[in-house]
């Protein structure tokens, strides 16, 4: 491999190729590396100009995975290149020096196409910036081979050097080049023992998850899951929630148990089936086969509900602030929005506040409504979309939460 000084060691290798050759098929003739700028010169010259570089196909998932699912370094990153050149040529067209140049390049990187450790040697000692370079050490040879391009492409090339006329000029390609970084990898200790497993391959599907009191159920703290779907019975099987892993009271192969745990928020929430494997010396269990995703939505409980004015202006927004007590806990960035209804007074009339942000992890939330009448409200809210419930009374009607509003 080699370091960042490839790219310019590989175009001053160039250098001690071409310079010989060019020399003695016109005398006094140079060889540059100069953005092509349109200078009318009738000095004999052939210019390398680094255009455009792109990516090996070969290489540029050779290093792949470079890094442990913890961050630490496997393998040093790599970086496969190709790099485009255009050389043009100028001189006495008289004396056809631009095309003697270009026999004696084209020559010269045909019977020689592999960049030469003695050529980079060399181009590491006449550059001083270049004397940390490692290209030489380079498992692959850099080979130039030329590119055909149409009179097309060629005007294309041309057009982006800002009105420069066209010189007598050929492209090559230099490939490849491995760039790879200083990063020092941390080696694991050797494997002493390998240990083979075949297990079955069966994937766990879920189909639907629903409240074990009926379908048609809503989802509240204190609910069991009833998970339904295919193959879900393993060897080690827990349900993964928010994040953490739960472990079921019942599991078949198409239906799991599993009470609602208390630290779920309410909202839109999802669940996973994980199928564990027992594996290793000693015997640990690692994550094996994983269901889709299966959404469910958990309904916010109102267990009390306070209201009292709010502070006036400018000290505060005015209004009546609600204070809800709920069932499971608001979380850190949930979204609450408060919904009241008065159905004593005809026509009845409903209020709703705009949304409120909770900072805090809490049981409790403050949600500010303003223009509301004195009276008693049905109180409802909703979080992250999820609304909870009334209840009724013996009759069917709605008798609560009530919050009694100053």
């Amino acid at each position: 491999m080699s370091n960042y000084l490839a790219v310019a060691t590989v175009t001053a290798a160039l250098y001690e190729v071409l310079q010989p050759a060019v020399g003695s098929a016109v005398s006094n003739a140079k060889v540059g590396f100069s953005r092509p700028d349109g200078t009318s010169s009738q000095t004999p010259l052939v210019n390398v100009y680094l255009y455009q570089v792109t990516p090996n196909a070969a290489y540029r998932n050779a290093d792949l995975p470079t890094r442990r699912s913890g961050g630490t370094l496997v393998r040093r990153a790599q970086a496969a290149l190709d790099l485009h050149y255009l050389f043009s040529f100028h001189g006495d067209d008289g004396q056809l020096e631009p095309q003697r140049l270009l026999g004696a390049v084209a020559t010269t990187l045909h019977s020689q196409p592999l960049i030469s450790r003695s050529a980079i040697l060399k181009a590491v000692t006449d550059y001083s910036f270049l004397k940390t370079s490692d290209l030489a050490d380079q498992v692959e040879t850099v080979r130039f081979t030329p590119t055909s391009l149409s009179l097309e492409e060629f005007s294309k090339l041309w057009s982006v050097f800002f009105q420069i006329e066209y010189s007598l000029s050929a492209a090559y390609q230099a490939s490849v080049v491995l760039l790879e970084s200083q990063d020092v990898p941390q080696e694991a200790p050797p494997v002493q023992a390998r240990n083979v497993y075949v297990v079955p391959f069966r994937w766990p599907s879920v189909d639907v998850v629903i409240s074990a009191a009926g379908a048609d159920q809503p989802i509240v703290a204190g609910s069991t899951l009833l998970i339904q779907g295919k193959q879900l019975r393993g060897d080690i099987t827990v349900v993964l929630i928010e994040d953490k892993e739960r472990t079921p009271t019942n599991i078949t192969d198409t239906e799991i148990t599993l009470p609602l745990p208390g630290d779920v928020p309410a909202g839109l929430q999802g669940l996973q089936v994980v199928q564990k494997l027992l594996m290793g010396t000693p015997l640990a269990s690692h994550r094996g086969f994983e269901s889709n995703v299966a959404p469910f939505v958990l309904r916010p409980t109102i267990t009390a509900a306070t209201a009292a004015p709010g502070l006036p202006p400018p000290s505060g927004p005015g209004g009546t602030d609600v204070t809800l007590t709920l069932t499971p806990n608001i979380g850190i960035g949930q979204r609450a929005v408060l919904a009241l209804n008065n159905i004593a007074v005809t026509p009845p009339t409903a209020f709703t506040s705009l949304a409120k942000v909770s900072q805090v992890n809490s049981s409790q939330v403050t949600i500010n409504i303003g223009g509301v009448p004195t009276g008693n409200y049905l109180v409802r809210v909703q979080i992250d979309g999820a609304e909870s419930l009334l209840t009724t009374d013996a009759t069917g009607n709605f008798n609560g939460p009530m919050v009694a509003m100053p």
